[in-house]
């Protein structure tokens, strides 16, 4: 079975503190709805309030199952301080069959 018939994505979000982002993933991942988290330090460039932004941020890479997708984007918006946060899913189209196994098995059913 492929990725893409299981049905896997990784959800990203970003932090503006290291601590910020590792807590949040610790709590996701305790909370079964992701099976790993990734955390680690990025440049974002963005619009905001009508000009053009930079900040050092942490993003944050979840994997888990896309049926938990809705669950963990509003798990995640309910715990960040942004007023609108990046939470997007992008889906898995591949990968390994051991792995994806680990996911599913690692996350709420």
């Amino acid at each position: 079975m492929t990725a893409n018939e299981q049905g896997f994505v990784v959800v990203t979000t970003t932090h503006e503190s290291e601590e910020q982002a590792r807590d949040l993933a610790a709590a996701v991942v305790r909370e079964r709805l992701a099976a790993c988290a990734q955390v680690y330090p990025v440049r974002s460039v963005y619009w905001w309030e009508g000009e053009v932004q930079d900040a050092e941020e942490w993003r944050i890479d979840l994997k888990t199952r896309a049926e938990l997708a809705d669950r963990l984007a509003g798990f995640v918006a309910g715990r960040h301080p942004y007023e609108t946060p990046e939470v997007i899913a992008v889906p898995v189209v591949s990968g390994s069959p051991g792995y994806l196994r680990w996911v599913a098995g690692e996350t709420a059913s």
